[in-house]
């Protein structure tokens, strides 16, 4: 599902005889990973879709689209209208390197094929994306799929990016508003995780929570009772729409 943005991509471009154009994210994705004009031919495997890319990068197009793009970075505030006092001197933040470090996370994820993980930037911001993860094999929450926003600072990845469920997920570590708790994103957070890392922890987090810290009392209760558990996981679970 995550592949829609990028094939609806490569459809427009192809009307336009012209696939060197390409949204400014996945730009920057291509122009970090190839130093030159190239042909890039792979099979990317992405939540059981499975896209494949043909396609002829020139480098000056992609340099100008990079050169011109600021969605990916927060923008400056506005000056004060009427105010001549010079704005403060801003913190200086290497956004660039996020962006490398999140491009190269976002090439591992797509090639490395783990099973019932999946994410994808949203649109052309690759600070925001979508995910999801699918219930494990012999849990309660086997056959079930979840969808979760991750949105990442410039701090990234020496602060854990910003997770939810927007899937309603009944877990005793996730609240109503689609919170986790997990030690990872929290104080045990190490700028050695990736996107990888995390979406597995929280894939593993559904079958093996931390009663002891329950952000949903009620399904920590219940926990113990696996049969009753499993018929309240179906009862509440909607799957996310396409």
């Amino acid at each position: 599902m995550y592949l829609k943005v990028l094939k609806k991509t490569i459809r427009r471009d192809k009307e336009k005889n012209d696939l060197s154009l390409f949204s400014p994210s996945l730009s920057l994705l291509l122009l970090s990973t190839f130093d030159q004009s190239l042909k890039f031919d792979s099979t990317l495997k992405s939540n059981n879709l499975v896209g494949f890319w043909v396609l002829t990068v020139n480098k000056a197009k992609v340099m100008a689209a990079v050169n011109g793009y600021q969605g990916n970075t927060p923008a400056d505030p506005p000056a004060t209208n009427g105010s001549k006092q010079p704005a403060p001197p801003t913190k200086t933040v290497d956004s660039q390197s996020v962006l490398k470090r999140l491009q190269s996370e976002l090439m591992g994820l797509m090639m490395g094929g783990d099973p019932g993980i999946s994410a994808f930037p949203e649109e052309d911001n690759i600070f925001c994306w979508k995910g999801t993860i699918t219930g494990s094999k012999d849990t309660v929450f086997e056959g079930t799929e979840y969808r979760l926003s991750l949105s990442f600072s410039n701090d990234y990845p020496f602060k854990p990016p910003k997770i939810k469920f927007e899937t309603c997920c009944f877990h005793p570590n996730v609240d109503v508003y689609g919170n986790i708790c997990l030690d990872i994103l929290q104080d045990k957070w190490s700028s050695a995780y990736d996107v990888r890392t995390i979406l597995l922890s929280i894939q593993s987090l559904l079958g093996e929570p931390n009663i002891s810290s329950p952000l949903n009392t009620q399904a920590a209760q219940l926990w113990s009772n696996q049969e009753e558990y499993r018929k309240m996981v179906e009862k509440l679970y909607k799957p996310p729409s396409a």
